[in-house]
């Protein structure tokens, strides 16, 4: 019965149907990893930055940039207009 001893836990020798038997089928990982110099292994902060910068810079999609550089120009003289902000020491009037 086992008084005195602990029961042991099952062991299976389970594998998912459609594995195809490379890696590791639970890893987790997002499919751009590979691409980006972004992820993995950086050893400090400045590296990290200047990483992140080299991808943005080298983007192949300057349209996507500028269209982000519009939206937060917006998103910015919205905030100002809402906070009241004189916008008039920007003009010479």
């Amino acid at each position: 019965m086992g008084l005195l001893s602990k029961r042991k836990n099952k062991k299976f020798s389970y594998e998912p149907r459609f594995y195809k038997g490379e890696g590791n089928p639970y890893e987790i990982k997002h499919k751009f990893d590979d691409y980006r110099k972004t992820v993995g292994e950086n050893p400090n902060f400045k590296q990290k930055f200047s990483n992140a910068f080299d991808d943005f810079k080298n983007s192949t999609d300057k349209a996507a940039s500028r269209r982000i550089l519009i939206i937060i120009s917006a998103l910015v003289l919205l905030f100002l207009i809402f906070i009241e902000f004189d916008l008039s020491i920007f003009f010479s009037a």
